[in-house]
């Protein structure tokens, strides 16, 4: 057999075509790493309405394409216009003017993944949609997974709002206002459950509460006569449980609790070495406060169980959540140790690799079996409240299970009550002043601007009303201050930079600031359909003359 025929061999033997990567894993490879299988499945799921082909929701598209979102609809009748040209990405320049905006950047779009499927509506807007279709209009806008609404009109987005706000079965409205170099989003939901929130928290080793296999293995070890190699590479769990349970012996049963007792117990676990250099002792001794540090349910999840057992009216999508966290408690108030269900996810640790194969075993071991506990429990959860017995797969089981110490549920508010909360104002003013500036700069130039449309209407005279909108820097200024509750005022520089910056580019979507808007708010919509990682909390400011963001 020649040389390149064994090789051919021993590549057929060890590699399988099955084993393999299908094209659509290779092109997504490094976002499924963020989001695995399961995010890209609700990506891939969604159908996303845009209110606007405006540079800005082409750029977020844009970031939204490339991942593979499922489907996306245009609602814009906007005709292009040669400053749409000459500022948009998915426009073809002067060969798009006098055409329909959505239906030249769909196009253009869709060129970026054939995955994705793209439609654009340029016969009406979204106030037509809801004033004239009636209810078959508000059908259509609830049946999408996510709504974006860019520079929308304050009387289309006002009626947008309300009506998604009556309804806790409502999508998310992702809502974006910029002006030159200014810029705001804010995303309007109920409620929204996340399992995986990515938090950087490690799940507890359980080394203060071992359980039975862990502490037999660990008492198990012969240190003393283990040789200078073995013994450098055992890990330091087991060190850490070992040194823990010979202190209890001698301390009534209780842990190291004042400086000193811990002082000594870390000289405890250094003194084992056999040579000054061994690493596991060292990372022993680094994780000794694990031995101290009561392995309980964090306060965050604790307060969790309260705020989901005092959850009336809860949305459909989010059901499944409040069960799981209903099964949870009862798991962890009944089955000893009264802690989470075990992760077998381990940290990395100096040992060799036959020991630490042997400690992810035992995780594991022991994880599937508190998550067959748990599944159990659910089960009767889920039959006292006389839900489907197949409402919740094992994969959202055990999702869940593995990240029970970084649950989030999230409380949204309505667009616009930072508002119509006085106090809230008056305490930004303090605290968030420049965050407050824009926002203020930025609900006056829509304020102005709807006045403006209703002035041009009354005239009969709607076309230009864009190029017309040139607000002066006291009209700004005082449509801005009247928000704000009476005796409270902005730092002036503050006040002034924002206001400014309207008053200077009122209608203009900037490019730059596009770019930047679009990875935002595209990554802001990814964490809303993946129900992965956790969203902006209020309204997210950004300036790009100062080149800063904030929330507010």
């Amino acid at each position: 057999m020649s040389a390149g025929t064994e090789s051919q061999s021993l590549e057929s033997a060890t590699t399988s075509i099955e084993s393999q990567p299908d094209q659509k894993t290779r092109r997504y490879d490094r976002q499924l790493r963020l989001w695995a299988k399961s995010g890209q499945a609700a990506l891939e799921s969604a159908h996303l309405l845009v209110l606007s082909s405006s540079s800005t929701s082409t750029s977020i598209l844009k970031n939204l394409v490339l991942p593979g979102v499922g489907q996306f609809t245009l609602l814009d009748r906007t005709i292009t216009s040669p400053s749409d040209a000459g500022n948009n990405f998915f426009l073809e320049g002067l060969d798009s003017v006098g055409k329909p905006r959505a239906e030249e950047a769909v196009r253009l779009l869709l060129e970026l993944n054939d995955g994705v499927k793209g439609h654009s509506i340029v016969e009406k807007d979204i106030q037509q949609v809801l004033s004239s279709e009636g209810e078959s209009g508000v059908e259509w806008v609830k049946g999408f997974s996510l709504i974006i609404a860019h520079n929308l009109e304050k009387n289309a987005l006002d009626q947008l709002s309300d009506l998604l706000w009556a309804d806790f079965k409502s999508p998310p409205l992702v809502i974006i206002r910029s002006a030159g170099f200014l810029a705001e989003v804010f995303i309007q939901f109920h409620e929204h459950a996340i399992i995986d929130s990515h938090i950087d928290s490690t799940p507890s080793l359980r080394i203060d509460k071992p359980f039975p296999a862990l502490l037999e293995r660990s008492l198990a070890i012969d240190f003393e006569n283990l040789d200078v190699t073995d013994h450098g590479h055992v890990p330091y769990v087991f060190i850490l449980v070992r040194v823990l349970e010979e202190w209890k012996k001698s301390h009534d049963g209780n842990p190291p609790s004042t400086a000193a007792e811990k002082k000594e117990f870390k000289s405890l676990i250094l003194n084992m070495r056999k040579k000054s250099d061994e690493e596991n002792f060292e990372e022993a001794e680094s994780q000794a406060y694990k031995c101290w540090t009561s392995t309980v349910v964090p306060s965050d999840i604790k307060s969790l169980f309260a705020s989901s057992a005092s959850s009336s009216n809860t949305p459909p999508h989010t059901k499944p959540f409040h069960i799981l966290v209903k099964a949870l408690e009862v798991y962890t108030s009944t089955v000893p140790p009264n802690t989470l269900p075990l992760s077998s996810t381990l940290p990395d640790m100096k040992a060799s690799t036959k020991e630490y194969v042997e400690i992810q075993r035992l995780y594991k071991d022991r994880s599937v079996e508190e998550k067959n506990t748990f599944k159990g429990i659910l089960a009767n959860v889920i039959k006292e409240q006389g839900e489907d017995p197949n409402l919740i797969d094992d994969e959202t089981i055990d999702s869940f299970v593995k990240n029970s110490h970084v649950l989030r549920l999230l409380s949204g508010k309505k667009w616009g009550w930072v508002d119509e909360d006085k106090a809230a104002l008056t305490e930004r003013a303090q605290t968030s002043s420049k965050q407050l500036g824009i926002h203020l700069a930025l609900s006056a130039l829509s304020s102005l601007h709807a006045k403006h449309a209703q002035a041009q209407a009354t005239k009969q005279s709607q076309e230009g009303q864009n190029a017309d909108f040139t607000p002066s820097l006291e009209e700004l200024t005082a449509e801005a201050k009247a928000i704000l509750p009476d005796g409270v005022e902005l730092p002036e520089e503050d006040f002034d930079n924002a206001i400014g910056e309207a008053a200077r580019s009122p209608t203009a979507d900037l490019p730059n600031t596009a770019a930047l808007l679009g990875g935002v708010v595209a990554q802001e919509v990814i964490k809303m359909i993946t129900k992965q990682y956790v969203p902006i909390d209020g309204y997210c400011t950004i300036d790009l003359v100062e080149t800063w963001t904030g929330v507010l």
